[in-house]
């Protein structure tokens, strides 16, 4: 099972900016997907999650702003984020809790696509 995300880049603050995190292999089922985020010499943090049925939780500091979404179909976790900030500057992983084969739960990340905000 790979994850496998894209869309990282340098943004102006103020515009626009989507990520894709796309899940491959060997799945049952996926159960939550998210988005985390780690700045320079700051520990990982969660950005955004949502469950399989679409229920979704925001960090405070991104609510109003982020919007995450998945396409079951394509076991694809997306996250817009409008008018981005320079403090959103960070490498974003997503995350994926996936069910094998065998009936357990794994615990799933990407490689980390750089995000960074210009001001």
């Amino acid at each position: 099972v790979q994850l496998q995300a894209s869309g990282g880049g340098l943004v102006q603050a103020g515009g626009s900016l989507r990520l894709s995190c796309a899940a491959s292999g060997n799945i049952f089922s996926i159960n939550s997907m998210g988005w985390y985020r780690q700045a320079p010499g700051k520990q990982r943090d969660v950005v955004a999650t949502i469950t399989s049925s679409g229920s979704t939780r925001y960090a405070d500091s991104v609510k109003g702003r982020f919007t995450i979404s998945r396409d079951n179909a394509k076991n694809t976790v997306y996250l817009q984020m409008n008018s981005p900030q320079p403090e959103d500057t960070a490498v974003y992983y997503c995350n994926a809790k996936i069910v094998r084969e065998w009936g357990l739960s794994v615990n799933y990340w990407g490689q980390g696509t750089q995000v960074t905000v210009s001001s």
